[in-house]
């Protein structure tokens, strides 16, 4: 087993050790089980999941009884998020005055103490539920889409919880990781093995908005800051924040663009860092324009204001129409209604949306391709080992929903240099996070090259450039894209 040196990645714990079949329904057995429509605890509703995990190797809100989704939401400020309608076209009118008329009666209480939030576009309302017989109102309802405890936080019932891919620390980058333009900007090793530098030749992304959905950008990297139109004239960068910083629902204090975690500055310098004389590392799409938003704290969408800023970011940037792409380093273990809901807006407004395929301790990255990448509506990334073959970097996920690879570790446990969190600072990032940033920046690259494309031809040249077309691996994809096949053709 190689030693892991970073944090900067999607890592989450591993649910229950793997298991043989056969203990499987000793476990299920063994369960404790709460008193008949009393609730479960915050625990024993995470060994519910656990267990549902274990023996259908997935887990949906929609698998789960009443008594365990109605002791989710009480474990999770009784918040319940209801997806309503057909689909996020709506083909009807969207309504939820009956709904919150009927939660009234229910509850005790007027409608303005039960709905929180009502989002007219993606058709979900966000109430408070505090009785058994409101989910159980809820779920005998036509036209739901969803009913999920979003206030639910499973990380915060199990042991050792993830570091969540935050640091803002530097590395030392070594010379021999990387080659140097003639400004003195350094390019980064892996981009010689996807021809990226090549690629430069024909293009560099420019007039292309590349919207990058993380933990938002650090004030202290000029780099993406000030100094990231040094030379090109017309380039932009911007900075927006869609996360509130409490745990509690009812806050309404955004707190800004800066990057508190350092993941997102990492995920937005893989993209489209600019080429100047700062001898920092280059972006694959150094001439592409960035929309940067700080929608989560982390990369684990496992907190009701994160769920809820990262939905905000992707309505926001599927209104751009200076916006073709979407990145998202970012994920949760199952589905999220509303984010599902976001990235289906987002997609139907011609998006092409990129998302992690996800990152784990190397105990733990037997885990399937992680939400929202298992969407059919995402291209799903994951990172390889440089080397002959296709190996899997020591802690990111593979399998059958994995579109794209990207080469990101070297046999020293280098990854690929990014500016860092500080002015003049450089790092090493990896795992899925880079490779699904950096496969965006090539993606700027092809749409910059042929600009009146849409989102299907553009996605078409990346499957055509890479190793394995016409056929899918059923771990890696149509596997790594050669950048210059891929702005070039044949």
């Amino acid at each position: 087993m190689k030693k892991i040196t970073y944090a900067s990645l999607f890592i989450f714990l591993l649910f229950l050790n793997a298991c043989q079949k056969n203990e499987k329904d000793t476990l299920q057995n063994n369960s404790a089980q709460p008193e008949i429509n009393k609730p479960y605890t915050g625990r024993q509703v995470a060994e519910y999941i656990d267990r549902t995990y274990q023996l259908n190797d997935r887990f949906d809100w929609s698998l789960a009884d009443d008594v365990v989704l109605w002791s989710a939401a009480l474990s999770g400020q009784h918040i319940i998020s209801v997806g309503i309608g057909k689909n996020i076209n709506g083909k009807k009118a969207f309504d939820a005055k009956t709904i919150l008329h009927d939660l009234s009666d229910i509850e005790g209480k007027p409608v303005s103490e039960i709905l929180i939030y009502q989002d007219n576009d993606l058709h979900y309302i966000d109430v408070l539920v505090t009785k058994l017989e409101s989910v159980k109102m809820l779920r005998g309802l036509k036209d739901i889409r969803y009913i999920e405890p979003t206030g639910y936080d499973y990380f915060s019932y199990v042991q050792n919880k993830s570091a969540s891919g935050c640091t803002t620390n530097s590395d030392n980058i070594s010379s021999a990781d990387y080659g140097t333009l003639p400004s003195g900007a350094k390019v980064p090793w892996n981009y010689y093995i996807h021809n990226i530098d090549k690629a430069w030749r024909y293009s560099k992304g420019r007039g292309i908005g590349v919207g990058v959905i993380d933990t938002g950008i650090s004030n202290y990297q000029a780099n993406l800051g000030s100094k990231f139109d040094d030379f090109y004239g017309g380039r932009y960068v911007q900075k927006y924040g869609t996360y509130i910083d409490s745990y509690w629902y009812w806050s309404t204090n955004y707190d800004g663009y800066h990057d508190k975690c350092g993941h997102g500055t990492c995920t937005n310098s893989s993209v489209g860092a600019p080429n100047n004389n700062n001898h920092l590392p280059v972006g694959v799409a150094y001439e592409c324009n960035l929309v940067s938003y700080r929608a989560t704290a982390d990369v684990v969408l496992n907190d009701y204001h994160e769920r809820k800023g990262v939905t905000m970011a992707l309505k926001a940037l599927a209104n751009r129409s200076d916006i073709k792409i979407i990145s998202m380093s970012i994920g949760y273990p199952w589905s999220i209604g509303n984010i599902k809901d976001a990235v289906k807006y987002a997609y139907n407004h011609g998006k092409l949306i990129f998302a992690a395929g996800g990152t784990s301790t190397s105990y733990t990255n037997w885990y399937p391709v992680i939400f929202p990448a298992s969407m059919s509506e995402t291209v799903a990334v994951t990172g390889i080992e440089e080397g002959a073959g296709y190996n899997e970097c020591d802690v990111c996920h593979t399998g059958s929903k994995i579109d794209f690879t990207y080469v990101m570790e070297r046999g020293n446990n280098h990854h690929q240099p990014v500016v860092g969190y500080y002015n003049n600072t450089s790092r090493y990032f990896g795992g899925s996070s880079v490779a699904t940033a950096s496969t965006a920046g090539i993606a700027a690259l092809v749409w910059a090259r042929y600009p009146s494309w849409n989102r299907n031809q553009v996605l078409d040249r990346l499957k055509r450039s890479a190793h394995f077309y016409p056929y899918k691996n059923g771990d890696f994809g149509y596997g790594n894209i050669d950048a210059l096949k891929a702005v070039r053709g044949y």
